[in-house]
C-alpha cells in the first residue's frame, strides 16, 4: 500500500470452487454473520440441485460453527464440512481462486466505494466463469510431507516439545 492508501470500506466474499470445472459461485456480502453464510449455503443447494454431496473446505471462523449454521447441516447431510485451522488455508483450493481475484482485480485498484469494489468483484467472478480452468495440485504428497517434516525437526531443535500436542488442562475443583 502507498502512504496515500484510503480505505473506502470492505465487503465479505464467500466463494465455493468447483474442483472439477473450476467455475466459482461467488457472494459478496456487506456483513460475515452466521445469516450470510446460511444464505450462501442456501444459494449452493440451489445451483447444485440433487443429493450429491458437497464436500466444503472451511477454516474455523466462528460464523461456520454456530449452532444455527450446524443446525442447518444437520437437516442437509449432502453437504459435508471439513474444518481445517485458519493457518492451513493453503489446503482450502479456493484461496488459490481468491489470489487470482486479489492479484488481477483487486490489488491495484481504487475503489472509492464498496458498491465499486464489489461491481469489480463480480465482474471478475463473471469473466472467469466465461472460461473457467481447475486448478490442480503439482506438488507430490511425499514432497509436502518431508517439507512438514524438515519444519518439524527444526522447531524442535530450537524449542524442544513445541511441536507436540499440547494437553488440555484439567479445571481445579
Amino acid at each position: 500500500m502507498t502512504h496515500g492508501y484510503k480505505r473506502n470500506g470492505t465487503t465479505t466474499l464467500f466463494a465455493a470452487l468447483s474442483l472439477l470445472d473450476g467455475k466459482v459461485i461467488g457472494q459478496c456480502s456487506s456483513l460475515h454473520r452466521h445469516q450470510e453464510f446460511l444464505k450462501f449455503l442456501r444459494r449452493l443447494d440451489r445451483e447444485f440441485p440433487g443429493d450429491r454431496e458437497l464436500h466444503m473446505v472451511l477454516d474455523n471462523y466462528g460464523t461456520h460453527s454456530t449452532p444455527e449454521v450446524q443446525s442447518w447441516l444437520k437437516r442437509h447431510p449432502r453437504f459435508v464440512p471439513h474444518f481445517i485451522p485458519t493457518s492451513s488455508s493453503w489446503v482450502n483450493l479456493v484461496e488459490r481462486w481468491f489470489g487470482e481475484l486479489t492479484q488481477k482485480a483487486v490489488r491495484r485498484g481504487a475503489f472509492a466505494s464498496v458498491p465499486d469494489l464489489v461491481q469489480t468483484i463480480e465482474e471478475f467472478l463473471a469473466a472467469w466463469n466465461e472460461n473457467p480452468r481447475p486448478f490442480v495440485w503439482t506438488a507430490k504428497l511425499e514432497d509436502i510431507l518431508k517439507k512438514i517434516e524438515r519444519a518439524r525437526a527444526k522447531l524442535e531443535s530450537i524449542k524442544p516439545g513445541s511441536t507436540q500436542p499440547r494437553r488440555r488442562q484439567k479445571p481445579e475443583e
